[in-house]
């Protein structure tokens, strides 16, 4: 049975069907079954590979479990001092206690370290998650890097045929000098794997010190003007035309102006600023001042 897959006739794997639930992780969801907290119809279910149909009645540690949500898809600019984890054992504020009320039960995609920024996907289905991390998707993810020390821009051409850093073994990056200012300077780094920590830890093997790192894209998704500690929902068209999905769900945009980014680090604008209406991507979040045009 694990390995057949879903299909209408047979239905939603249950670790699956939970996931998009919101009630948890598919790997939080097959742990729950592992310890017999999930029931289907009155049973105990004994396996993730165990299908749901609709009419199904599942239950989990004793509450009834609804139907699951359309998938849905979140930009997220994540301020600096957030660790992206739902609870952190050292007590430290999470992104996931810092989002406005009234989202579903989400997930990143990928994640950003502490003292990292800019671009966050989030998600509430933990399939999607796992499917955009995987570097066989071919997606760049972009940064804006502020580095102290020489740059050797041969140094950084080099990068693009991969590097070995303590036993560690990073893929191509592109990484290009973008501004210089005595010590200081601004790089554009592009790499599709993204492990962890990558970009400090090259760095500073070239002999440079990361002093901020903002991502600005995360494949077709761009952080753009989207004000830090803001999130804005893709709408359906982009969810369908690069993802293949199509979601009825509303679209969602809120969050709080707080420090924009430095006029270096924001993207140039594509075309001059146009009037919005109802279902622009680029209207102002929930929360955020309008920008005068």
């Amino acid at each position: 049975m694990s390995e057949e897959a879903d299909t209408p006739e047979r239905g939603e794997r249950i670790a699956k069907w939970l996931a998009r639930a919101g009630v948890a992780s598919r790997r939080d969801a097959e742990a729950l079954i592992a310890e017999g907290q999930v029931t289907l119809n009155g049973k105990v279910v004994e396996t993730p590979a165990t299908f749901v149909n609709d009419g199904d009645a599942v239950v989990v540690r004793g509450q009834r479990v609804g139907g699951a949500e359309p998938t849905r898809l979140f930009r997220y600019h994540k301020p600096d001092g957030l660790v992206t984890t739902h609870k952190d054992p050292q007590g430290r504020p999470t992104v996931f206690q810092k989002l406005p009320e009234g989202l579903p039960r989400l997930v990143s995609i990928g994640r950003l370290d502490l003292t990292s920024e800019g671009l966050l996907l989030l998600t509430n289905d933990g399939a999607l998650a796992r499917r955009l991390e995987l570097p066989s998707n071919g997606w760049l993810r972009r940064y804006r890097v502020r580095v102290h020390g020489r740059v050797n821009e041969g140094g950084l051409a080099w990068l693009a045929r991969g590097i070995t850093v303590d036993g560690v073994k990073y893929g191509p990056i592109q990484a290009g000098l973008d501004s210089r200012q005595g010590t200081n300077a601004w790089l554009t780094v592009s790499l599709e794997e993204g492990k962890n920590r990558e970009i400090r830890r090259v760095m500073q093997h070239l002999g440079l010190h990361v002093t901020r790192l903002i991502r600005v894209a995360y494949g077709p998704f761009q952080l753009g003007t989207l004000p830090s500690g803001a999130v804005e929902e893709v709408n359906a068209r982009t969810m369908r035309e690069q993802l293949g999905i199509r979601s009825a769900a509303p679209r969602i945009q809120r969050g709080v102006e707080r420090t924009p980014l430095p006029p270096e680090t924001a993207p140039p604008r594509a075309r001059p600023p146009r009037a919005r209406r109802a279902g622009d991507p680029h209207r102002t979040p929930w929360g955020a001042k309008p920008r005068t045009e």
